[in-house]
């Protein structure tokens, strides 16, 4: 009998988040970064120990990254910040200027080191929102305008391609993607999500994208034609995103929010698969 590509999924022993978001493997410490967003709250975990920890940002955070000069690099309130030993630095406020009530949300960097985040209303305002992107010497541009709900982004393996969720459009878009200055071109619909809203997202090293399921209590793998390839059911109805850790990069690890009966809970299911390192940023280029 072959074994399942992905095991059941069984809850780690963290506390609850309200909105948990944003699961970043940190590959050099070997543990697992994910946020809290209202609690403003960067939770971390190492498997190896079994220890836990958590650091209040004073501000709700929708994603936390490694920083290479060291700390962490958020993704909160107003804007872009580190998070180091001096305590927290907004270094590129961003909500002041659009639609009162915004926040960030939902990031990650590619290879270069660039922080790519997007914000959202906190009411879902249509198109009140952006996708940012931070680059060296704290350098912030908005990449693109008229977000409702900016999410998920990954990369494909080799660069070339950038994967974008806005919740509210039901579907994944991708760009062509310039790694070398971080351009995006030639938007276009990658898969209309057929359950649920689509949520945070990663891509693993054979292209397929992962995406998780905001109502639709699942995570699909998708293939790079952005057919359906396979779906994984999570015991939480608000799935929020997905990425892939461990010293194999082979565990799946799933944030989820409480939405009244059951989510809150980190997920971890153990796959056949094989995920793709996640970037820190890189602030002196």
């Amino acid at each position: 009998m072959s074994l399942p590509l992905v095991s059941e999924p069984r809850a780690v022993p963290v506390p609850r988040a309200s909105l948990g978001e944003g699961p970043h493997w940190d590959g050099h410490t070997q543990t697992l970064l994910w946020v809290d967003i209202p609690a403003g709250q960067v939770h971390r975990l190492d498997p190896a120990e079994g220890s836990h920890g958590v650091v209040d940002v004073g501000m709700p955070v929708g994603a936390a990254v490694p920083r290479v000069e060291g700390g962490l690099a958020l993704a909160v309130r107003d804007g872009f910040a580190v998070l180091a030993e001096e305590g927290l630095e907004v270094v590129a406020p961003v909500t002041a200027g659009e639609r009162p009530g915004n926040r960030m949300n939902d990031g990650a960097c590619d290879r270069a080191g660039r922080f790519f985040a997007g914000t959202m209303s906190e009411d879902d305002t249509p198109g009140a929102g952006a996708l940012y992107r931070l680059g060296p010497g704290r350098r912030c541009e908005r990449v693109v305008p008229d977000v409702s709900i900016s999410n998920g982004v990954a990369w494909s393996p080799d660069e070339r391609l950038m994967y974008y969720v806005d919740t509210l459009t039901g579907r994944v878009d991708v760009f062509d993607y310039n790694p070398a200055d971080g351009g995006m071109a030639n938007r276009r619909v990658f898969a209309v999500i057929p359950r649920g809203m689509p949520d945070g997202l990663t891509v693993d090293a054979a292209g397929h994208v992962w995406v998780a399921l905001w109502g639709g209590g699942a995570v699909l793998r998708l293939r790079p034609d952005g057919s359906l390839d396979l779906t994984v059911e999570i015991p939480a109805t608000n799935v929020t995103s997905c990425a892939f850790g461990g010293p194999d990069l082979d565990v799946l690890y799933v944030t989820s929010a409480w939405n009244g009966r059951t989510g809150g809970e980190l997920f971890r299911c153990t796959t056949s698969f094989t995920g793709l390192p996640a970037n820190p940023y890189r602030e002196n280029g």
